[in-house]
């Protein structure tokens, strides 16, 4: 990625300046200041397994000073820092023989916010089996989250085969006509904001279908029936759908009683 700074007088490389900010948050800082201190106190063994060079004629490993990394991550590229990222972990993960289950979700960040006062939100895809982060992007506000789907997914090198899932917010046509064009399958949880979608769907003849599972579980004070039948349809308001899932849950719990959940469907896998 990019270093910011001009070439003149720059003393730490780029990865090691955020090398050691990253270890400084995951051992516990929550502050610029807090984050400068870690590194100051950081012992020789550490500051030479990041990276840090060696005084040419003194015996210690001069390190950055807090000024130095306020100002470079104030200068940063955060979505470019999140491309590389999110790089280097896909080229680690652990490989898997079976199918490949993407999570694309969107949250924002406690504590971190933008000059403006804004906070930051950010749309992540995380895989299900080993929980990496492969593509994270800021979408500037709450409402922008489906505008960034298509292109967080485009950083993605390749979705095919993959099995795409994500709440009702981006249960959008433009987005499963995205992942087919790629290759991809998804499963959409479908709710109000596809009202004709959920229309069709609650009139198919679900008394018909056959329960494919029924499981019963109890915990922390209250017990849950779940109820599930697949359909398979070849007509339905939305793009490459040729299987439903229709998921009843039944809660007994002294506070909210009953609370069944909405249908479901996926592309065929």
């Amino acid at each position: 990625m990019p270093d910011p700074r001009g070439p003149r007088g720059v003393r730490h490389a780029l990865a090691v300046v955020l090398a050691l900010a990253a270890c400084a948050v995951l051992t516990g800082a929550t502050s610029l200041l807090a984050v400068g201190e870690w590194i100051a106190d950081a012992p020789p063994q550490v500051l030479e397994r990041l990276g840090v060079q060696p005084d040419p004629v003194l015996p210690r490993r001069p390190v950055p000073a807090e000024a130095t990394v306020r100002r470079l991550l104030a200068r940063i590229d955060g979505d470019a820092l999140d491309r590389a990222v999110s790089g280097w972990l896909a080229d680690r993960r652990p490989e898997s023989s079976g199918l490949r289950g993407l999570s694309v979700d969107g949250k924002s960040l406690r504590g971190a916010a933008k000059a403006s006062g804004r906070k930051v939100h950010l749309l992540a895809a995380l895989e299900h089996t080993s929980g990496v982060v492969v593509a994270q992007l800021d979408d500037g506000e709450k409402i922008g989250e489906t505008t960034c789907f298509q292109p967080l997914l485009d950083t993605v090198a390749s979705l095919a085969g993959t099995v795409v899932t994500s709440d009702a917010l981006h249960t959008q046509r433009e987005h499963a006509g995205h992942l087919l064009g790629r290759r991809a399958h998804y499963i959409a949880i479908v709710k109000g904001n596809q009202k004709k979608l959920r229309e069709q769907l609650k009139s198919l003849p679900w008394k018909e279908i056959p329960l494919q599972s029924r499981t019963r579980d109890s915990g922390h004070g209250r017990s849950e029936i779940r109820r599930i039948k697949v359909a398979i349809v070849s007509n339905l308001l939305f793009p490459g759908a040729r299987q439903l899932v229709q998921i009843k849950r039944r809660r007994t719990n002294r506070k909210t009683g009953r609370s069944p959940s909405p249908p479901s469907m996926r592309s065929p896998a």
